[in-house]
């Protein structure tokens, strides 16, 4: 599976923002769809995970109660909505895949192109 997100950029602290992967190739609704985020001088870190039908995700402490992470399996699309953004949520985010929870966190197969949030205060 190929995978390009986009929908980054800048915004203020508090507000929102909603980037989004494409992908490309066969069944993905066979994967288990995730983000992950590398802030400047930091290393690369988990943000959430979706499984393939969509019904169960997972969060990083730091982001719970303020990122959601959806999928729409007919359009092979991947978003992650983000509201009261903080300036340590200021990163490249990518989205990546694997074929269970358990390896896409350890270092998914397949990733995507990061796209950069800034968020500003």
């Amino acid at each position: 599976v190929q995978l390009q997100a986009s929908g980054g950029g800048w915004v203020q602290v508090g507000g929102s923002l909603g980037p989004s992967c494409a992908a490309s190739g066969r069944a993905f609704d066979n994967y288990v769809m995730g983000w992950f985020r590398q802030a400047p001088g930091k290393e690369r870190e988990f943000v959430a995970a979706i499984s393939g039908a969509g019904t169960n995700t997972g969060y990083v402490d730091s982001v719970k109660g303020r990122f959601i992470i959806s999928r729409d399996n007919t359009k092979n699309a991947l978003y992650l909505q983000m509201n009261s953004l903080e300036p340590e949520d200021t990163a490249v985010y990518y989205c990546a895949a694997d074929f269970n929870r358990g390896l896409l966190k350890s270092g998914p197969r397949y990733w995507g192109q990061g796209t950069l949030v800034t968020v500003s205060s």
